[in-house]
């Protein structure tokens, strides 16, 4: 078995994981995992998946039944010295539907480790259009 690759910057193992999640490589998605006992995903089903094995059989289920394409925008960062959070927004279009899924609201937690970056959690939601709604409706509100 070939060592991990090394990502230098939560930004790179970021990277990796769309261009997996684009290719539909559920294999290279599992290698991007921190080795945590407590290593977390939550899938926008709410399905709460904990460890290594349970979060990589899920990622199998995922590509095996459709190719999915994802959009990805609005990242929000912070990021510590071991430590980066990454908010963003993802939509999501099934095989040659040209009509969107989402948009899903998602929370990548990294840690740094002894090959750099790695996701050590993962939590996707559906986005409340209510919310979205009353929101924007409030920005454009003149007083």
């Amino acid at each position: 078995m070939n060592p991990p690759a090394i990502h230098a910057s939560p930004e790179d193992i970021e990277r990796a994981f769309y261009e997996a999640f684009a290719r539909g490589d559920a294999e290279q998605i599992g290698q991007l995992w921190a080795e945590e006992e407590e290593t977390l995903c939550v899938h926008p089903t709410g399905v709460r998946l904990t460890g290594l094995t349970a979060i990589r059989d899920s990622w199998r289920g995922v590509f095996s039944g459709a190719r999915l394409r994802v959009q990805v925008e609005g990242v929000s960062r912070w990021q510590g010295a071991m430590l980066a959070i990454h908010h963003l927004s993802e939509t999501l279009f099934v095989g040659d539907d040209t009509n969107p899924h989402g948009p899903l609201h998602v929370t990548h937690v990294y840690v740094r480790g002894p090959y750099g970056w790695r996701l050590v959690c993962r939590h996707a939601s559906a986005a409340d259009g209510g919310q979205q709604a009353l929101a924007d409706a409030a920005s454009r509100t003149v007083h």
